[in-house]
């Protein structure tokens, strides 16, 4: 199991209950493909150094998980396909995880 994390900027238009629903659905899409959740991280709204698609603030969620590989390239998928997320961005945090660890 490795261990990753994914950045999210979230359109500021969304309000709370579509946002939820949309993390809802990339939480289960981790757990379909094999990985387990960590923490779930609300940034909140912040102001961007610089715009993004003509918009200056967006509101921030990081997702940390552990899972195999092919877990990202599904995720990131789902997040393509996704209307309210503008960016994003995975990183591997570690490669050999134990169960015992994530707990």
């Amino acid at each position: 199991m490795r261990k990753f994390e994914t950045l999210l900027l979230l359109s500021p238009e969304l309000g709370s209950e579509p946002r939820e629903s949309l993390l809802n659905t990339l939480i289960g899409v981790i757990e379909r493909e094999g990985g387990k959740m960590v923490t779930t991280d609300h940034w909140g709204m912040r102001d961007l150094a610089y715009p993004v698609n003509k918009v200056m603030r967006g509101y921030y969620v990081r997702l940390e998980y552990t899972g195999p590989a092919p877990l990202v390239a599904e995720l990131e998928r789902n997040i393509r396909n996704s209307d309210g997320i503008f960016k994003f961005m995975t990183v591997k945090l570690a490669d050999n995880v134990a169960e015992e660890e994530v707990a």
